[in-house]
């Protein structure tokens, strides 16, 4: 008969392990593995000494509050010869003696979450246990290992915003390895309904990347009331909370949600939303980056249309909740789709920003990327809606004072410049490829016949006769006045007369408008066979600087009638006015635990002082996962500078990206950042 092993003293080596598993950055005062690699834990006996095929030892392993064999979450082994990574089990690499080297390995299937493994009767610790994307067993592998770093380890990033003819790069800290961090994570998944409603059918669902991603983009938001972390508001009344758009990572976020009772942090909006989603992912162990997707559609009620009205003065009348947002934001998590065929593994979508409900809750996703660009509508989960954010129609319809409508020809196409940060760099990289066909192309049509999509087959009514653009020069930076020109062109061989309505609104990105910046409205514009009209609208700072809101967005849209025919030709476009650069300078020899300091500059642009001017800084391994701030004294006057020097420490090596934020009474948060390499 065996001999039971007796534990006098154990140490779980949690630097090497950590190392090893590459949790390291998480700090190593705990044992934090990933699943289905083995770890190590030494152990000295109390008395006798281990002798292969002599001794025992009995392990129980668990997790959750209701630990059960029925739900994969207790399981009992004892030792055997070698590992066995499909299972949870236990060897000795040690030769005989009273020091015994034990490796415990977990199933690449295991749940994640926390754990307490008993050793006989007296070995009891606690260690975590994460998603494995460097284990081939594990649904979340990912085969290359450059990406493994800029999808798990990479604590910092860069997000997409501005709009699709002028894309703005907003660096972004992730932070998921700062202090406090995974324990946070670890709470949203215990703080959610299905949880609580079962634990151990939940924590056994923990097992698994697809149901985790979903509890994900239902607890980053609130709007179920179910102790969500962000709460989401798109209007310029922030009063309880901050913009959105103060936000420079997702650390203070998440230690805020933690430490204050797990109350929504207020406020957020859909990159914020994003950005703490992948965050949360990266930290459980599952690769995940930021998507941005420029003309975006949302569609209330699934019919792949987005149907817009507008008065005889070109402005859109109110009513819809249907919008074209200027860009929006959610995440891909990499995942094999066990449930689906091989063809729909790799990038996965889901969306934490509260739109529409699914399956009673404002979550979304995940479906596979393939399946949207497929037009595979069937396919769970979310798929129509993410389909038609990529792909829906979008018809206008001009609503004349008698009542009537009729069709106006617009060229507004949603899904444009799909984009995500480089990997390894801070370029951006086009994925549309990804999610849809060239427009017009053959694979388009038939992707949208197996969708079901009959509106994209009705043919617009084209006028190819007078041609209506709107274009722009490259000088529109925030504090000048500047022109914009709508493009009149008359194709035909007789001579053209039409109404042109020129005007400009400020807008938000996800497309609400807001007041006037300029209107024109010109009644005869004749037109000679073959000729074409340039009509400028010049946008004065004195009008617009009051209007704008954080965006710095600005709608521009010109209606062109046809007095002979009353044809209506609509074109829209939104620009974005480019704040000023933040300048950074690194003083001091980048090293750990050397104290640095960072000299921020900007020069005001407007022509008005700033006021309450305020610099805020962080990074991750660089500011000790706090937002370091430096206010200045004075107003800083038009074409003077604001520089303040902020001091911090780094506390690892290696490439780190320091965040940097402007805010005062007329500029506010304006972004830059400085990669920083740090010496050991």
């Amino acid at each position: 008969m065996a001999q039971a092993l007796d534990i006098a003293r154990w140490d779980l080596e949690c630097e090497f392990n950590n190392t090893d598993h590459r949790t390291d950055l998480n700090g190593v005062n705990r044992l934090i593995v990933r699943r289905g690699q083995p770890f190590t834990v030494n152990l000295q006996l109390r008395s006798g000494e281990y002798q292969p095929g002599a001794s025992s030892l009995a392990c129980i392993v668990e997790t959750g509050p209701h630990p059960s064999d029925q739900y994969g979450t207790r399981a009992s082994f004892d030792l055997s010869a070698n590992i066995d990574t499909s299972c949870w089990s236990a060897a000795v690499s040690s030769p005989p003696g009273n020091t015994v080297a034990l490796s415990i390995c977990s199933p690449p299937d295991a749940p994640i979450g926390r754990y307490t493994l008993t050793l006989g009767r007296s070995g009891r610790f606690e260690f975590i246990l994460l998603f494995n994307p460097w284990c081939p067993g594990d649904v979340v592998y990912m085969d290359n290992e450059e990406s493994l770093r800029e999808y798990v380890l990479s604590q910092d990033g860069i997000i997409f915003r501005g709009s699709y003819k002028h894309l703005i790069p907003t660096p972004w800290n992730f932070g998921q390895f700062e202090t406090g961090i995974l324990d946070a994570c670890l709470r949203i998944l215990d703080m959610n309904p299905k949880y609580r409603r079962n634990p151990g059918k939940d924590c056994s669902g923990r097992r698994n990347p697809i149901y985790v991603s979903r509890v994900l983009s239902a607890m980053v938001n609130c709007n179920d009331d179910d102790n969500g972390v962000l709460y989401g508001r798109w209007t310029n009344d922030y009063d309880g909370g901050v913009s959105p758009m103060s936000w420079k990572g997702s650390v203070e976020i998440l230690q805020n949600w933690d430490t204050n009772a797990c109350k929504p942090v207020r406020y957020g909006q859909c990159w914020v939303f994003a950005a703490v989603a992948c965050s949360v992912s990266r930290a459980l162990g599952i690769p995940c980056r930021v998507v941005t997707n420029y003309l975006s559609a949302h569609d209330t009620n699934s019919n792949l249309v987005i149907e817009r009205y507008i008065d005889q003065d070109g402005q859109p009348m109110q009513g819809s909740r249907e919008m074209i947002w200027n860009y929006h934001c959610w995440v891909e998590s990499w995942m094999t789709r066990p449930d689906l065929k091989s063809d729909f593994n790799g990038w996965q979508a889901s969306d934490p920003t509260p739109q529409e409900k699914s399956e009673g809750v404002y979550c979304c996703g995940p479906i596979p990327v393939r399946a949207i660009k497929e037009g595979e509508l069937m396919f769970k989960y979310d798929a129509p809606f993410v389909f038609a954010e990529v792909n829906a129609d979008i018809i206008t319809f001009m609503r004349n004072k008698d009542g009537s409508t009729g069709r106006v020809t617009t060229s507004t196409l949603v899904g444009q410049k799909i984009s995500t940060k480089s990997v390894g760099k801070d370029t951006r990289e086009d994925i549309t490829h990804l999610y849809k066909y060239r427009e017009g192309s053959d694979e388009e049509r038939e992707t949208f016949k197996k969708a079901n999509h009959q509106n994209k087959l009705l043919q617009q009514q084209e006028n190819q006769g007078l041609h209506l653009t709107i274009k722009v020069t490259s000088d529109m930076r925030k504090g000048c006045d500047f022109d914009v020109f709508a493009v009149v062109t008359n194709n035909t061989p007789i001579e053209k007369k039409c109404r042109l309505v020129f005007g400009s609104t400020s807008v938000s990105y996800n497309g609400i408008l807001g007041e006037n910046c300029g209107f024109k409205d010109l009644l005869n514009v004749e037109l000679q066979p073959g000729a074409e009209r340039r009509v400028p609208l010049r946008m004065n700072y004195s009008k617009y600087g009051g209007a704008l809101t954080e965006d710095n967005l600005i709608r521009l849209a010109a209606l062109l009638v046809d007095y002979a025919t009353r044809d209506a030709t609509l074109a829209v476009r939104n620009i974005v006015l480019e704040n000023p650069e933040i300048k950074v300078r690194i003083l001091g020899e980048p090293k750990e635990n050397r104290k640095l300091a960072a000299e921020i500059t900007l020069q005001n642009p407007l022509p008005d002082p700033l006021e309450n001017c305020c610099f805020s800084i962080e990074g991750a391994n660089l500011t000790g996962g706090h937002v370091l701030t430096e206010r200045l004294g004075s107003a800083v006057k038009p074409g003077e500078d604001a520089k303040v020097k902020i001091y911090f420490t780094p506390t690892h090596s290696g490439l780190r990206k320091l965040v940097v934020d402007f805010d005062s009474n007329k500029l506010c948060h304006v972004k830059g950042y400085r990669n920083v390499i740090i010496g050991k």
